[in-house]
């Protein structure tokens, strides 16, 4: 853990923010969820579905409507674990730090832990206002088990939370499921159910 108090102890509610593209949501997403969730005793978890994610400009994006759906579909059975659709009502480009301030103004006083993968770490001075962001949260570093521990740069409260891996990206299942092979041993049965019945990826059709 980096500095006292860095596990996001501050006296409100510890609030933990995952967001994401969730395109589609898989198995390894809602347990990277369920596990800081638990490891740190968090009082919530949001699932923000990102509206415009501004890193995923170089390819077309299921709308926003589809891809919260799925996230519903995939926490229904997850207590703890809440889907959020912050970043869609807000429009626009979704920014983790717009995000945070509405979640602040929100919930005054709580205190806030974003949920990052390792191999972001190193990304984080490319985040919009990312000092001004450093200032507002606790980071959860997600390591996998054997990889390299990464610390964020100095200034940043963090903690780190291993997570057994789960070998599969939202990538190679899109393709999986456009070439109509299945999936359901990474996608929950509730998601494949969503997305057959709103005929996303090609299936239903």
């Amino acid at each position: 853990m980096a500095d006292a108090g860095s596990d996001g102890t501050s006296g409100g509610p510890r609030i933990g923010l995952f967001g994401g593209t969730f395109d589609p949501i898989h198995r390894g997403h809602v347990e990277v969820a369920e596990a800081v969730h638990d490891a740190l005793g968090l009082d919530r978890m949001l699932v923000v579905v990102a509206n415009e994610p501004w890193q995923k400009q170089d390819r077309p994006v299921t709308a926003a409507e589809d891809r919260y759906a799925m996230v519903v579909a995939a926490l229904a059975d997850r207590p703890g674990l809440e889907p959020s659709r912050i970043e869609i009502d807000r429009g626009g480009p979704s920014y983790t730090v717009d995000t945070v301030r509405e979640l602040g103004a929100r919930v005054p006083g709580a205190a806030i832990v974003v949920v990052v993968g390792a191999d972001v770490v190193a990304a984080l001075d490319t985040w919009r206002e990312h000092e001004a962001l450093r200032d507002l949260v606790t980071l959860a570093v997600v390591d996998r088990p054997g990889a390299p521990v990464v610390d964020p740069p100095p200034g940043w409260a963090f903690v780190h939370v291993a997570v057994a891996p789960v070998d599969v990206s939202s990538t190679e299942l899109r393709a999986r499921l456009e070439a109509g092979e299945p999936v359901e041993d990474a996608v929950p049965d509730a998601v494949i159910r969503c997305l057959s019945e709103r005929g996303l990826y090609a299936t239903g059709r």
